[in-house]
């Protein structure tokens, strides 16, 4: 196989994991987070503060993966 298909495809899976684990794991989060604002309603505050901390840095891997992929690709 070509090397340079080789690249995008493997630039293609990365992207497609990480998409996938980050989707995963958001969604994991906030399902998290709204069980524990449900059963302490006066730490909502506390807890949606501490889930966008850790959304963003899940999303941090996607963009670390996005960056990535496209050095695989351009190589």
């Amino acid at each position: 196989m070509d090397p340079k298909v080789m690249a995008y495809l493997m630039g293609a899976v990365a992207m497609l994991w990480a998409a996938m684990i980050c989707g995963w794991s958001i969604a994991w989060l906030g399902r998290g987070a709204v069980e524990g604002s449900a059963r302490q309603p006066e730490a909502a505050g506390a807890i949606r503060t501490t889930m966008i901390i850790a959304a963003a840095l899940i999303e941090a891997i996607s963009l670390y993966t996005f960056v990535i992929a496209i050095l695989l690709v351009t190589k």
